[in-house]
């Protein structure tokens, strides 16, 4: 196996250990919350914390990995979050919601590093290989959409009669193996020169319209997911929905989200970048469409299938565009831009959702995503209407 694929399948592999790892906070942080705090507005306050911290770690953990290299800057990711599940345990066991949002932000350091694993094998390709690699790192997420789900369920009563801890204990140990995974890397330290040049201004990078156009698909993919998905549990379990409920939902959520991986690469390749952010968004909004029709079920559960489906759409395609607007001395801090506006679209809509569905109701936080999927619309016609050459 060369290189480049080594790296493709362990770069896999740990996307889908950070995943579970998603996954499960998904799932279990929000009702954690709701279970610690005596104000329930706050609830997705750890979840909120979590993505902050994932935005501010962009920047310094990209321009960490420009100097040391890729592998030694995921293995520190790695140690972040096995601290960061130990201390959740510990915080449940103690019932301190403080503590609670503290280990929610070392894990959002861990996925804040995690985020980095698709442009890393995206960096080793070859250009006609770049959305492939991209798409079949993030389909490591289908082991984390069949096993996250289930290990937040297995390991809820671990360490009963304290509910969830047990979950997060085997945070810890997902995180331990991801370690031992990402030591067998091998991706070759960036040269002096990549080190020391520095290329354009950020500032002309983002005025590109490449740039802006595929950095709006990813904050809205992004931020209009986060915004249905973490109020989710909240409202299934506001329905009398039982917990195995909305970890199911979850799943096949999770599922929907990187399943289509296997393929999304081809389809960008086969019918263009423009035309499947179009997609991406049009399923999005038939998820909107179908939690405003009713609170059975079955409505949860295919507006999150449809969600997922979206989401792997958009950002699969933005993720490609985005590659196509810098140079190898620009990657670090044009690829840290893109996921700091991202993360911190995720983490104002996880602080939001909360309080958006205690004060304004289930329809009113879903309606809110439709604006955001018209503005990505419009961006995608404007960018296609001057006639910018994107290869497909």
């Amino acid at each position: 196996m060369d290189s480049s694929r080594r790296n493709v399948l362990i770069l896999a592999l740990c996307q889908a250990l950070a995943m579970m790892g998603t996954t499960v906070m998904i799932a279990a942080a929000a009702l954690v919350g709701h279970m610690l705090v005596t104000d329930k507005s706050l609830a997705t306050l750890p979840l909120a914390v979590q993505q902050l911290a994932v935005m501010l770690t962009t920047f310094p953990a990209s321009f960490l990995m420009k100097r040391v290299g890729r592998g030694p800057g995921f293995m520190l990711g790695a140690l972040f979050g096995f601290a960061g599940a130990a201390l959740a345990v510990y915080a449940i066991v103690q019932a301190s919601f403080v503590l609670f949002c503290v280990a929610a932000g070392l894990s959002g350091v861990y996925s804040g590093f995690a985020l980095f694993y698709r442009f890393a094998a995206a960096d080793s390709a070859a250009p006609e290989a770049k959305a492939r690699a991209i798409s079949y790192v993030l389909a490591g997420g289908v082991i984390a959409a069949v096993a996250g789900p289930e290990l937040a369920k297995w390991s809820k009563d671990w360490m009963a009669p304290v509910s969830f801890a047990g979950s997060f204990a085997a945070l810890a140990l997902l995180a331990l193996l991801s370690l031992c995974l990402l030591s067998l890397i091998r991706i070759p330290t960036p040269t002096t020169a990549e080190r020391t040049e520095k290329g354009r201004p950020l500032v002309a990078i983002m005025r590109q319209p490449s740039f802006f156009v595929a950095a709006l698909g990813s904050l809205v993919g992004f931020g209009g997911m986060a915004l249905v998905m973490t109020a989710t549990p909240l409202a299934m379990a506001a329905c009398f929905f039982p917990f195995e409920s909305a970890a199911f939902v979850i799943q096949w959520h999770a599922l929907a989200m990187f399943a289509p991986s296997f393929v999304t690469g081809h389809l960008v390749a086969r019918f263009g970048i423009f035309t499947m952010m179009m997609w991406g968004t049009a399923l999005t909004a038939a998820a909107v469409a179908v939690n405003l029709s009713g609170v059975e079920f079955l409505h949860f559960w295919v507006a999150l299938i449809l969600l997922g489906l979206g989401w792997n759409l958009l950002s699969v395609a933005s993720t490609t565009l985005l590659t196509e607007s810098y140079t190898p001395a620009e990657r670090a801090k044009t690829q840290a831009a893109n996921e700091f506006l991202s993360f911190g679209a995720v983490a104002v809509a996880a602080f939001t959702s909360g309080a958006l569905l205690e004060g304004m109701g289930w329809a009113w936080l879903n309606a809110a995503v439709l604006p955001m999927l018209a503005i990505v619309v419009t961006a995608i016609l404007w960018l296609h209407l001057r006639g910018r050459a994107v290869p497909a």
